[in-house]
């Protein structure tokens, strides 16, 4: 049996309050243009990077972490910051209705964003405490420079605003706007499976993928429903996606989704095990030991008991 917060949800009441809703092949058109988009307001700072000489991943390692963090950090923000602005140019002039409706209401705010940062780094801070006791990971030899705390200011500056921005980002479009959107409209798990579908394609050209790294993006993006949807919020699961990848390849030094990072780490770890399950060249996130943490998030969030802030048939009241 399905739990009233999967069937009856203030997300999809919020999604109501607009003039209309989009339908689904809507969705996934404006999504994917809205994912185009976005990426091309990165061009002119990755343009500027290559006429300073540093837009090759070579390059990078040899710029001081805060140099590189920097260069990071600014083309995460603009281009998943446009992102942002184009969804909400969509619900905003087609749905008619506010950012508040896709989950970002003020009740609570600064206390479902301090949890989702303390999930998501527990959660990752799990997968590597899954590798080690098998030995699948190790030190990695490296720059000095690059490593601990002559890195610090680099690290922090891709959290701040890069991460943060991004990760909200993404965010934004699948659990914020699609899912809530199609739930609405058609069937909760219409809005559910769709979201969590159009999530992993988006990473479909990423480097290194495998099957099973596309397998977890999709759990992850099932996983990333299920959060949202329990706390009624988005600013969890904002909190939570950003804190991740900060410390997937930050922290720890990992690759994120294919990709190596700059702006330094606190930790040098590389996998040391059978790809199958520490995800080799695609990072963690394309291993079995991230199926495993993200199966038993879910299960958690989902026998987790839950009060719903609007019971099914309650009125919604929605701030503008």
């Amino acid at each position: 049996m399905l739990p009233a917060w999967f069937t009856h949800n203030r997300l999809y009441d919020l999604a109501r309050s607009g003039r209309r809703l989009t339908s689904w092949w809507g969705v996934i058109g404006i999504g994917v243009l809205i994912v185009f988009l976005s990426q091309v307001f990165a061009f002119p700072i990755v343009l500027a990077k290559l006429a300073l000489g540093g837009m090759s991943s070579a390059s990078s390692d040899l710029l001081p972490p805060l140099v590189s963090g920097f260069w990071l950090s600014l083309t995460l923000a603009v281009s998943f910051g446009a992102m942002i602005v184009l969804v909400w140019l969509w619900i905003r002039l087609y749905e008619r209705r506010g950012m508040a409706t896709i989950g970002f209401e003020p009740q609570r705010a600064l206390f479902f964003y301090g949890r989702g940062l303390l999930v998501g780094l527990a959660s990752f801070c799990a997968v590597v405490g899954l590798l080690a006791p098998f030995g699948f990971v190790a030190v990695e030899a490296g720059d000095p420079a690059q490593v601990g705390l002559a890195a610090l200011g680099g690290v922090l500056l891709v959290l701040i605003p890069g991460w943060l921005i991004q990760g909200a980002a993404e965010e934004v479009l699948t659990r914020g706007w699609m899912l809530p959107t199609l739930a609405a409209r058609y069937r909760p798990w219409v809005g559910v499976l769709i979201s969590s579908l159009f999530f992993a394609v988006m990473h479909g050209l990423n480097p290194n993928l495998s099957v099973l790294a596309l397998l977890n993006l999709g759990l992850y993006g099932l996983f990333a429903a299920l959060y949202a949807l329990r706390e009624e919020s988005l600013w969890g699961i904002c909190a939570f996606h950003s804190v991740w990848n900060w410390a997937q390849g930050n922290l720890f030094g990992f690759e994120v989704s294919g990709q190596m990072v700059s702006g330094g780490m606190l930790f040098n770890l590389m996998e040391t095990g059978p790809d199958w399950f520490t995800g080799g060249p695609f990072g963690p996130e394309g291993g079995l030991v991230t199926t495993i943490v993200l199966v038993m998030s879910m299960a958690i969030i989902w026998w987790w008991p839950a009060t719903s802030q609007n019971p099914a048939g309650q009125p919604v009241t929605v701030d503008r």
